[in-house]
């Protein structure tokens, strides 16, 4: 049977690649791509990570990173990872392991030279495949290639078992599941659904990284439907419990020709309250920014969307204007006009104002802020109707303050 080979692919030709290879002992089987850059590139993905697992022990890889005069980080020695510096971003460089205890969050681990032992450990099939760097040769210990063929993403081994190992397993089987899956594997649904409180004992952060990355995947619906059948948020986040939004959303970022946006899809999960958002970008510790923008798409869109849109930002405004609009049409020429809408700038300044005889000061602001509300109300007029503007409201200032 004829051996299958690693396609070709851009990243394989990535500066100071082969000579970070060649320091490892590719040639001599010491090193082997591994995971995601080979099964990405085995079905045609843009692959942006690269990972080499190698025999070499932590400080052998350290040392010979160094006599080639290539960067090193010592990212993880307790876990045999070396992140190795090249041009065009690092390449994480990883000991074989095997687990000698685990605890659902952490493993403590032993080095090994056995490949098979290290793929042993790994959460998927389709992410235990080596490749050669120089022949490209396949190595496939646990039928990662019939089953990335077949589009399915299997356990290694006992499902029940490799969740008690790492309980994250539980949503990146989800995660990956939506990304190359056609349907979804029994066993591991049956495993994840039995063993979902798991989920209580990892870190907020992961659980918001898998979450995040699941909900933009191709089927990220129908996984996340079966999710809340299942009562997989059940013990973690109780608010996600239907995806009606979650599915008109969708709809409308196709039909606007919106690339799937993580927050905005987080929010069409939630109940439509912004306190509850906030309360839920809190528990899941994302970002100010995050926080701010969840809690945002939960209030409902009011008056025009270019308005909207100066206030919030465009991205604001398009979130709210796609979960919250009744009307599927309007909500998607209304995400369209967005789209192609520059956000305009008032054309005036305080500046101008105390040009035009006011004292430096509140008046400024509070009659800035008069002009800058008629200029949204009137459409956003040109610079020649702002300078009109600004007159009369000035004149107005004047009055009001000779008068008091």
């Amino acid at each position: 049977m004829e051996r299958m080979i690693l396609p070709d692919a851009a990243w394989r030709s990535r500066p100071g690649l082969d000579a970070l290879c060649a320091a490892l002992g590719a040639a001599e089987g010491a090193a082997r791509f591994v995971g995601g850059a080979v099964r990405d590139t085995l079905i045609g993905s843009t692959v942006n990570d690269i990972d080499i697992a190698t025999r070499l022990a932590p400080e052998a890889v350290l040392d010979r990173l160094a006599a080639a005069r290539i960067r090193a980080v010592p990212t993880g020695l307790a876990h045999g990872t070396v992140t190795a510096v090249l041009p065009d971003g690092p390449v994480e460089v990883t000991t074989l392991r095997r687990d000698l205890a685990t605890d659902g969050r952490h493993a403590t681990v032993a080095f090994t030279d056995d490949w098979r032992e290290d793929a042993a450990r790994r959460d998927f099939t389709i992410n235990a495949l080596y490749a050669d760097p120089a022949s490209g040769a396949l190595f496939d210990y646990f039928g990662g290639l019939d089953d990335l063929a077949a589009q399915r993403v299997c356990f290694i081994g006992d499902p029940l078992q490799r969740i008690a190992e790492d309980h994250l397993r539980i949503l990146r089987f989800f995660r990956f599941s939506a990304r190359f899956s056609a349907d979804i594997d029994a066993a591991g649904l049956a495993a994840c659904a039995a063993r979902a409180r798991d989920l209580m004992a990892l870190s907020r952060e992961r659980i918001a990284s898998e979450l995040l990355r699941l909900l933009v995947a191709p089927r990220a619906l129908p996984v996340v439907t079966l999710m809340i059948d299942r009562d997989i948020f059940a013990a973690v986040l109780p608010e996600i419990a239907r995806a009606d939004r979650l599915a008109r959303l969708v709809d409308r970022e196709a039909e606007a020709g919106l690339d799937a946006d993580p927050i905005r899809r987080l929010a069409a999960l939630l109940p439509p309250d912004p306190q509850t958002g906030e309360a839920v970008g809190a528990r899941l510790k994302l970002s100010t920014a995050q926080r701010k923008r969840l809690a945002s798409a939960l209030v409902p869109a009011q008056g025009a969307v270019q308005p909207l849109a100066y206030r919030l930002g465009r991205e604001g405004a398009i979130d709210r204007w796609l979960l919250t609009t009744p009307s599927d049409a309007d909500a998607v020429r209304g995400a369209r006009d967005l789209v192609a809408w520059e956000v305009p700038r008032l054309p005036i300044g305080g500046g101008a104002l105390v040009a035009r005889g006011l004292t430096k000061g509140p008046d400024v602001a509070r009659t800035l802020r008069g002009i800058e509300d008629q200029w949204i109300a009137e459409g956003f007029p040109s610079a020649e109707r702002v300078a009109a503007i600004a007159d009369a409201a000035v004149a107005q200032a004047l009055r009001s303050t000779s008068s008091a």
